[in-house]
């Protein structure tokens, strides 16, 4: 006779947190497995990383992009604030900074997809009333207790009818966004595909037109009226990539968000090698700078 399966025999389920919480809209895209608040202000978010990733994994398998870690501390304070802060679903999050330094070291592949937890503590949130329109947050996040990253994040928010009123009636179905130029060679950026590059060459050195490709399954997980800033981010990695070519990876992002980089306006990337191997990256349309982010580098 066959023994009943006992609560203890069962195996451990684990699923994707509903992906309206991160902003996502496919499964594949949300990293995130679960939360628990852990204190005043205090919570710790699970996440689980693919083993095999266009971008946020390297071409030859053996490392996460540090731009994973930033993609994973992102959705985790927009999970936290919806969840924790009852923040509304139709809110709209605003990216103001976004300060983060890896372990280059602790990013490595292992035999099983990563699993790591996400420690946020909410310093500083504001309320209009009783609805939260912005915070900061600081965010740990720690694989087989080993500290992976460290990072100082900090957004607004704003209900649909003021953003609206923000972006001016601009609408993913009425602003088509500049066409896609010919790219950079794909592994001058150490990436495995032409489509991954988002980078033009221009006549100018430490200068490129950034390509705003909308049918990017990743940059373009849903509709949008501006360039995301993960993809301002992303022109930031392969600027740094091409300033210190064979020389420095990115390992830190040091990022300021000024204004909405419009998708139908060229953004021009400028970058520039610093005396101690980080490079200054600036996103500019037209005269004004859209944001600017030091890459910090580290040695192959």
């Amino acid at each position: 006779m066959t023994r009943p399966r006992q609560l203890a025999d069962t195996p451990s389920l684990t699923a994707t947190v509903p992906r309206q919480l991160v902003h996502r809209a496919a499964l594949a895209e949300t990293f995130l497995t679960g939360w628990r608040r852990t204190g005043d202000d205090r919570f710790t978010v699970s996440a689980q990383w693919p083993r095999a990733h266009g971008l946020h994994v390297s071409p030859d398998w053996s490392a996460y992009d540090p731009l994973l870690v930033v993609e994973t501390i992102r959705q985790s304070g927009t999970l936290v604030s919806h969840t924790e802060y009852e923040v509304p679903l139709d809110q709209q999050f605003v990216l103001k900074e976004f300060h983060v330094t890896t372990e280059p070291w602790a990013l490595t592949l292992g035999p099983r997809p990563a699993e790591p937890e996400v420690e946020l503590v909410f310093t500083d949130v504001q309320y209009r009333g009783r609805r939260p329109v912005g915070a900061r947050y600081t965010a740990r996040v720690v694989r087989d207790g080993t500290l992976v990253a460290a990072a100082d994040v900090s957004f607004t928010c704003v209900s649909e009818p003021v953003y609206q009123r923000l972006r001016g009636g601009r609408t993913p179905d009425t602003v088509t966004a500049v066409p896609v130029p010919p790219g950079v060679p794909a592994d001058a950026v150490d990436r495995a595909l032409p489509t991954d590059v988002v980078l033009a060459p221009t006549d100018r050195p430490g200068r490129w037109q950034l390509r705003v490709n909308t049918a990017h399954p990743v940059f373009f997980d849903h509709p949008l009226d501006h360039v995301p800033g993960m993809l301002l981010l992303e022109g930031a990695r392969q600027a740094a990539l091409l300033e210190t070519p064979g020389k420095r990876v990115p390992t830190a992002y040091h990022a300021v968000f000024h204004r909405y980089a419009e998708l139908d306006v060229p953004t021009w990337i400028e970058a520039k090698a610093t005396p101690d191997g980080d490079v200054q990256v600036v996103g500019v349309q037209g005269e004004s700078t859209v944001f600017g982010c030091l890459v910090g580098t580290a040695g192959p």
